[in-house]
């Protein structure tokens, strides 16, 4: 009886409705690792392999989001409106690839590269300047960061079918390579010389 009641005391100790700040620990997981975590009848070497190369995408995917957003803030001139809502558009589709691509790494027991700095040491596209550019490079540069992305896809989904990784090939084929193939082209039509008032012809 005695010792029930301790335990009840100690149990009573630990409840509290103040918050425990300033709380620090080792981490449970390193990054570059995976954990055994569900049953995918994936080996070890696959899943880490295909983490690796999916970190490599969100962290390019996490670059061109917020490239969208710099642009969407920054675009000036007669077609502002319309490259406004445009990127704002595709800033909110790249978003949701970010979360569907961090997602799968995360389902394959690995760690999704998530903060800015880490992201900004990990990515393949070139960083901007802090400052407004026109139009015609603001677009320029966004076709060149989907174009790195899509050549990242390209090679990445046909490994993941032989490593027998059908989600993440389906993940990178079914989402992100068609999200970026419509992204290019709609941002593509912006850059032809096209008269508006008298035809050439």
């Amino acid at each position: 009886m005695a010792k029930t009641t301790n335990i009840l005391e100690a149990t009573k100790k630990r409840v509290t409705a103040q918050p425990r700040l300033h709380q620090k620990a080792a981490e449970i997981q390193r990054y570059g690792t995976v954990t055994p975590m569900l049953p995918l009848d994936l080996e070890e070497p696959v899943r880490l392999e295909m983490t690796e190369h999916l970190n490599q995408v969100v962290a390019d995917t996490m670059t061109l989001r917020d490239l969208y957003k710099k642009s969407h803030w920054q675009v000036a001139g007669p077609t502002f409106y319309q490259l406004h809502l445009l990127f704002d558009k595709h800033y909110g589709e790249q978003a949701n690839l970010v979360d569907a691509i961090a997602e799968r790494i995360q389902l394959l027991g690995g760690i999704s590269i998530a903060m800015a700095a880490d992201v900004a040491e990990t990515t393949h596209i070139q960083r901007p300047p802090r400052g407004r550019e026109e139009v015609p490079v603001q677009i320029s540069r966004l076709v060149d960061a989907h174009q790195i992305i899509v050549s990242e896809v390209r090679t990445m989904a046909p490994r993941a079918t032989k490593l027998g990784d059908d989600g993440t090939a389906d993940l990178l084929i079914s989402e992100v390579l068609r999200t970026n193939e419509l992204q290019i082209w709609f941002l593509s039509e912006h850059l032809v010389d096209m008269p508006l008032i008298h035809a050439i012809g």
